[in-house]
């Protein structure tokens, strides 16, 4: 009888890959980006790290990039998409096709780009005096699982020119594309300034708050710019995990909880800081706690012209006629989303207490127009509001 080798099984190669690069790995539930540990990382030859939300899914990841004065990376060619946002500093990535063209884009604080399928590019630091710190969404998990070889991922020559795109979306320049609210999209290469980039109604979500989604190229990697106006906070809804949300500029929370739960997971966010991103079914909903309007760009696999999921397809093509999408839908209607009116009192209260805190007015009167509604308490609720939360915390 010969002898069964070793079983090998519950194998994670993306993970693995990560060990064998040696990766300084920042791992949270919500993570500032300015505080991330970094360390040297060969491939690239700058400090770098990997941040991974412990609920992001099966199919993206971040990689944080710590450029020094004057300092680049290292050349690079990969077969897994990757969207770039800056955090700190100012400089230029440099792209070259394999048909000898090549293109490039100058970034600054809140730029976001994208680096086109297996195009040869590096990132260049054009500060004498100060680093650089960018940070990338990729689908390098799910590439990684897929294929399982990085000699093939690191190494393929095929040519995706129809990802290069026109030669003004790497100048800034895009092509607006109108489909109705929350599904209009800006289709570009790079966006020299989230924080100013134009956005259109979104009313389903609550507050008057505006989104754009950002389409690049033939890409299946999403992103969208979102906007809480001050004083305003959005409905509270639920979807599949992925995202990654980062804060662009102003300050807030978000507030997390799976049905039936009586304590909501709170986490603080301003510039830098990735939002939590929701468990699977997991309700969520964003705070505006600053005197201006905050705004957050998020990122990951599935986009609104490419859905990677059913679920996906379902919220940006509706399955039957009609339909809106099922976080933009009220639970009543059998969708994901909580209407004002429905929500838990406790909700308003304590945000309106955080308001005071910040001797700020709220201008949700439009939705909460009776002072004795934002006092109101479900029977049995805790009569502190603050009572209710919890901070971060596993979540099953």
């Amino acid at each position: 009888m010969s002898v069964q080798p070793e079983a090998r099984y519950g194998i994670d190669p993306y993970l693995d890959w990560v060990k064998k690069e040696g990766l300084a790995v920042a791992e949270d539930y919500g993570i500032d980006l300015f505080e991330v540990e970094t360390s040297l990382w060969p491939r690239y030859g700058v400090k770098s790290a990997v941040v991974h939300i412990k609920t992001r899914g099966d199919f993206a990841n971040m990689f944080l990039f710590d450029i020094p004065p004057r300092g680049s990376t290292l050349p690079q060619q990969h077969l897994y998409e990757e969207v770039v946002y800056v955090l700190e500093g100012s400089g230029s990535t440099q792209f070259e096709f394999a048909d000898g063209r090549r293109r490039s884009v100058d970034w600054g604080p809140r730029s976001l780009f994208i680096v086109p399928l297996n195009a040869r590019h590096r990132h260049f630091n054009g500060h004498a005096r100060g680093r650089a710190l960018i940070v990338s969404t990729t689908n390098l998990p799910l590439v990684m699982n897929t294929f399982l070889d990085e000699r093939f991922i690191f190494g393929c020559d095929f040519e995706f020119f129809e990802r290069i795109g026109k030669d003004v979306y790497f100048r800034g320049g895009g092509d607006l594309i109108l489909v109705r609210p929350g599904n209009d999209m800006w289709e570009t290469n790079f966006v020299p300034d989230l924080a100013s980039l134009e956005l259109r109604e979104h009313p389903a979500r609550g507050a008057e708050g505006g989104n754009i989604n950002i389409v690049f190229p033939g890409s299946g990697m999403h992103a969208h710019v979102s906007e809480i106006p001050a004083g305003t906070y959005k409905k509270a809804h639920r979807h599949r995990p992925g995202f990654h949300d980062v804060c662009v500029v102003g300050k807030g929370y978000t507030l997390q909880w799976f049905e039936g739960e009586q304590e909501f997971q709170r986490i603080d966010w301003k510039h830098g800081t990735v939002f939590p991103l929701p468990a699977d079914r997991q309700f969520h909903q964003h705070f505006n706690t600053g005197d201006h309007p905050a705004r957050y760009v998020a990122t990951g696999v599935g986009s609104v012209r490419y859905p990677f999921t059913v679920a996906q397809r379902r919220s940006a093509t509706g399955l039957n006629p009609g339909d809106k999408g099922a976080d933009w839908t009220s639970t009543k209607e059998g969708g994901d989303q909580i209407d004002y009116d429905d929500q838990d009192p406790r909700i308003h209260r304590l945000w309106l207490d955080e308001l005071g805190k910040n001797k700020l007015e709220s201008k949700m009167e439009k939705f909460f127009p009776s002072p004795a509604h934002a006092g109101q308490l479900r029977e049995g609720a805790p009569a502190n509001a603050s009572a209710a939360l919890v901070g971060p915390r596993p979540i099953p």
